[in-house]
């Protein structure tokens, strides 16, 4: 008897281990699918046994893959999977109308697709299809804070002692100017697709007053990388740097 009970208590060990290993597994399931959900940037515009198409940000970014013949016995989602035989981007963004800070944040987007090379090669079945989706997303998530950190600035920059904010290719021209700190000079931050993953290259020229690259990169240098990485330094300028001392 006393073996047989010592026999159920290791039982019943080994099925509390796999019960804990299930669970640990499950939650990261979870998380892995609740990473996916959360960075969902893409529609899907077409499906057909010939290709997909999914576009990005409002439309103006279209995604076409072309598929090739399905593989026998291999299944993805529930219906056969298929080979990749191409992979292209198409900008649709009209650049004439739209505003810089759109044009901005396609050109960084474009330089991140061009960055990764052959698309196909990354994906040649159907199964890889989800993982580009994802990578993809998740730049055009950084890309579209960005603008709108832009379009903020240029709203409201007056409350920052900016005059003007400009864009050119993949720099953004911000002027500040302060009668209180009687001083006047432009910052330039060079963005990439990166945004706001790492620091800004930037450079300063001084108008009016005394405020140079020495006293911006002092101020830049406490202020993280990450969400509003644009607003946060404009504002840690203005507070800094521009403010009345007293």
């Amino acid at each position: 008897l006393c073996r047989e009970l010592s026999d159920l208590e290791t039982e019943k060990e080994q099925v509390l281990a796999g019960i804990k290993q299930l669970q640990k597994k499950e939650k990261s399931c979870e998380e892995l699918l609740n990473t996916y959900k959360n960075f969902n940037e893409w529609e899907i515009s077409e499906w057909s046994d010939q290709q997909a198409v999914f576009t990005f940000l409002y439309d103006s970014i279209e995604f076409t893959v072309v598929f090739g013949s399905p593989i026998d016995g291999d299944f993805f989602g529930g219906i056969p999977c298929r080979k990749i035989v191409s992979m292209s981007f198409e900008s649709l963004l009209d650049e004439e109308a739209a505003p810089l800070s759109s044009c901005l944040v396609q050109r960084l987007i474009f330089q991140f697709i061009e960055s990764k090379g052959c698309w196909q090669e990354r994906c040649p079945t159907l199964h890889y299809l989800p993982q580009v989706l994802h990578d993809i997303s998740l730049v055009v998530s950084r890309c579209k804070v960005l603008g709108e950190e832009i379009e903020f600035l240029e709203k409201w920059g007056g409350k920052f002692n900016l005059l003007k904010t400009d864009i050119k290719d993949t720099k953004v021209k911000i002027l500040f100017s302060s009668s209180t700190a009687f001083a006047k000079f432009e910052l330039t931050l060079s963005l990439s697709a990166n945004y706001p993953s790492a620091s800004l290259p930037f450079t300063v020229q001084t108008k009016i007053g005394n405020i140079g690259e020495e006293e911006i990169s002092a101020v830049l240098s406490r202020v993280p990388a990450g969400y509003h990485y644009l607003r946060r330094m404009v504002s840690s300028i203005h507070q800094d740097l521009l403010q009345d001392p007293r």
